[in-house]
């Protein structure tokens, strides 16, 4: 008898550690801007993280285990993006970390992701051309945005397009695949000029517009200081048509300026809190009884928000494994899909980007939003078609339309 009870202890004592393992959290690394000159557009994003976090854990956790977020203020600081991202990978020994807002924080933390073998989600509209097996990214990318947005007010509104757009790799690259589009349906750019971040005031940027006299004006403006041209303009008399990537859906200008200094600006995002159909408004009354006071649910809290149920399916279907390579071999499938707000969203293998719903937002007079027109279920089809293909190597560099992936 006692050689019994011996053993069964010795059996409880084995299954002790797997028993408690597999109650061990999933711990998910949060790294955003909550304060300094990004924080009015990504503290929604932490926001979308903690609300997903808690319909999840409620409804008992991925794989039978709950989220732990791990989160830490960057402060709009790229320093300290690699700081928080190493201790996130080393110290706190995070499963995978959702970060940056900025394409250049995100490339600022994007090699000691590469270095240190983690696993990171980029939930940001970005200038795309981004292909490593480290990151995925659940914002929209150029091909989704402008290949939609500058045909349908071309044709709308004439040929002649000028860009200002931020002076770094975003803003650079944005323009770039703004001027190819424009060159591709024989339009004609009469000007195109990129702003310091930080710059704000635009007396001479808009004086030079008025010069040009183009029929569309694409801005590419980021941060608190930059937003700062909108209300000029409108003092200025500058009333020429507005395309954006950025605007309305990351920083609710619309809703922060006095009409009518944005009107008849069109912004190509794949959602907005305005979207008026059932999913939408269920996501927005539960997003406002846990956040009542938040201000506006932009896009890139959509995408932080949809993002950890992209993650959770892409575990359970891995059979509870955060492995990153057993995650890959999950995207390798081609059919790691959810139902967001903005509606059936997919991964795409080759380059770990994800399809999306693209709304055409007009702003109008009184900074209404209406939806003039929507297309479905877009594809990131750039870089696969360009070269890029995760399934068969990795090599963790980004590329634009000037320099795209080598072939084969």
């Amino acid at each position: 008898m006692r050689r019994f009870l011996m053993m069964g202890a010795a059996l409880t004592a084995l299954l002790m550690p797997l028993t408690a393992k597999a109650a061990d959290p999933i711990k998910l690394g949060v790294l955003e801007d909550q304060s300094g000159d990004f924080a009015l557009a990504t503290i929604g994003k932490v926001h979308g993280i903690q609300l997903a976090t808690d319909e999840i854990n409620k409804a008992g956790g991925i794989d039978g285990r709950q989220i732990e977020l791990v989160i830490y203020d960057t402060q709009s600081d790229n320093t300290r993006f690699q700081e928080f991202m190493r201790r996130v990978l080393q110290k706190d020994k995070v499963d995978v970390v959702f970060a940056g807002f900025s394409s250049a924080s995100r490339e600022a933390y994007r090699p000691i992701v590469d270095q240190l073998g983690g696993f990171a989600f980029y939930n940001n509209q970005y200038e795309g051309g981004v292909c490593d097996a480290h990151m995925i990214v659940t914002g929209a990318v150029p091909e989704q945005q402008f290949s939609t947005l500058i045909p349908w007010m071309m044709e709308k509104f004439g040929k002649n397009v000028y860009t200002i757009a931020a002076d770094y790799n975003f803003g650079q690259i944005s323009a770039e695949w703004v001027r190819n589009i424009v060159k591709a349906q024989g339009g004609k750019m009469v000007g195109e000029e990129f702003i310091p971040l930080g710059v704000s005031q635009f007396a001479s940027t808009i004086q030079n517009i008025q010069k040009a006299k183009p029929d569309i004006l694409i801005t590419l403006l980021v941060g608190t200081a930059q937003s700062s041209y909108y209300e000029q303009a409108a003092a200025a008399n500058l009333h020429i048509p507005m395309g954006s990537s950025v605007n309305v859906g990351q920083a609710y200008e619309h809703k922060r300026f006095k009409p009518p200094s944005l009107a008849n600006m069109y912004v190509t995002t794949n959602w907005i809190e305005e979207v008026d159909d059932p999913k939408s408004k269920e996501f927005v009354a539960k997003w406002h009884k846990m956040f009542p006071n938040e201000p506006y649910i932009n896009q890139e809290a959509e995408n932080s928000y949809l993002a950890v149920y992209m993650y959770k399916e892409m575990v359970e279907r891995a059979k509870g494994s955060t492995k990153r390579d057993d995650l890959r071999k999950i995207i390798a499938q081609g059919d790691v899909c959810v139902d967001a707000p903005e509606g059936h969203v997919c991964l795409d293998p080759k380059s770990q980007h994800m399809s999306h719903t693209i709304y055409l937002a007009k702003v109008n007079d009184d900074h209404s939003i209406s939806f003039p027109k929507v297309w479905n279920d877009i594809k990131p089809y750039w870089l696969g078609e360009a070269g890029c293909d995760l399934t068969k190597k990795n090599p963790n560099a980004q590329y634009t339309p000037s320099n795209p992936p080598p072939k084969g």
